[in-house]
Parts: C-alpha cells; structure tokens; sequence
C-alpha cells in the first residue's frame, strides 16, 4: 500500500479488467475518487452492468470504500456509432482492416472520452484523470500510445485553463503484468473480482466462463487477456 495522497482523482471505468485495476490504484492513492463511464452505442454494452458489482466489491476491500466517491455514466447516444460503423459498435465481424488495424477500432473514441472527463474533473474539482491505456500489449490503437495521452494533457490543459494530470498506470504493463498489478493491490480476493465481475469480450458474451474470466475466447480482447492470464499463472 502507498502513502495516500490528498489528491483527489476521476478514473475512466468501463467496468473492464484494465479499468477496474486502474480503479484500484487510484484508490490505494487517493483520497477522494470518483468514475465515469461512457454509453456509446458499443456492442459490449452489458461491460455496463458489470460496473456497479465491481465498485461494491472494491468499496469492501481495505478501506477502500471510505474514498470510492459517485459515479458519473456520460451517455454519448449513438455519436461514434453514427460517424461510421466498425466491429465495436455494430454486428460486423470482427478482422484486421487494411491499414493494419482491428475493426473494433472507433477513430477518436479515446479522445472523446479524455475531453469528457476533463470537463466533468473540472465541474468536480478533480486534478487526476486516471485511464488504462496501454501500448505494451494492445490492438495497435493509435489513441492508447503515449505520445497522444501526453498531447491529450497539453490540449486539455491549454483548453480549460486547468493543470489535469493524465495518468496512465497501465501503459507500459503487459496483460500479465496487469494481473500481478492486481494480485499486488488488493490480492486474491480482487483478481478473483476482476476475474468473476470484470467485461471485456468485444462480442458482449457472459455465457462462457474461463479461468480468466467470461468471453467468447476468439475476439482480440479475450485474446489478450486470456494470454495475459497464462502468462502471469505461469510465471507465478
């Protein structure tokens, strides 16, 4: 456990594994923290519903619950559905584009959430705005790198007239190094959390449970954190 700070921090929670381990890193900093969430129109949308068991089962972690602050759900209609449809947002299948990239990738998504939760961190007098972008072990999407979350703070800083700092636990962490970032916060009792509670299956499917969690085991996001999962057993 760290020493807390007095700072007070937004975290950007889909109710997904990589979210939910950036939730609790903030609150094993943090005094004060509070989440958005962000309806979309994704096909996942039942990650969703899996929001709420994940926060309750952190708040009896620890002495987490004395900082876990509300809960904000953003709901952007169906705006980055009705720019143009990929395979995160529509019933399509999902495969590797020409350019090299997945089909689940919504152009600007990560920055349409990032503005957001600027604008609410404002309204909430939050500084840290926490996010589980990664470029370790991804899909390739160009708003997880680094470079942008570093142009994203100067823009919004710039723009709001405020000193955000974007923080980004995960970015250098690979899926089993996200694992053991988990087992080091809060133990068994939260990887079993995430494990039972956590979305991330692009198909939206609860119905197959594995030993890493519920998915459907052949979209790239089961296919990372399954991988992610191995690796970290194997190296336990």
């Amino acid at each position: 456990m760290t020493d807390r700070s007095p700072d007070a921090a937004l975290v950007l929670f889909s109710g997904g594994q990589d979210s939910a381990t950036c939730l609790a890193w903030a609150l094993d900093r943090y005094a004060h923290v509070e989440t958005a969430g962000f309806a979309y129109g994704q096909r996942h949308a039942v990650e969703l519903e899996c929001r709420a068991p994940l926060r309750d089962g952190m708040a009896a972690i620890a002495d987490w619950g004395s900082r876990l602050g509300p809960d904000h759900i953003i709901d952007l209609g169906l705006g980055l559905a009705a720019i143009g449809q990929t395979a995160m947002t529509s019933e399509v299948e999902i495969r590797l584009g020409a350019d090299g990239l997945p089909n689940t990738f919504v152009p600007g998504r990560n920055l349409v959430f990032l503005t957001y939760a600027a604008a609410l961190a404002y309204r909430r007098g939050l500084r840290r705005i926490v996010t589980g972008v990664c470029e370790t072990d991804y899909s390739g999407y160009p708003d997880c790198r680094d470079d942008t979350i570093k142009a994203m703070q100067l823009a919004l800083n710039l723009g709001m007239d405020r000193r955000f700092v974007l923080e980004t636990p995960l970015m250098w962490r690979d899926k089993a190094a996200t694992w053991g970032l988990a087992q080091s916060l809060g133990g068994d009792r939260l990887v079993e959390l995430i494990v039972a509670q956590s979305h991330s299956c692009y198909r939206g499917d609860r119905t197959t449970m594995h030993s890493w969690g519920a998915g459907c085991a052949a979209c790239p996001a089961c296919d990372l954190r399954a991988m992610g999962w191995k690796r970290w057993k194997n190296c336990a």
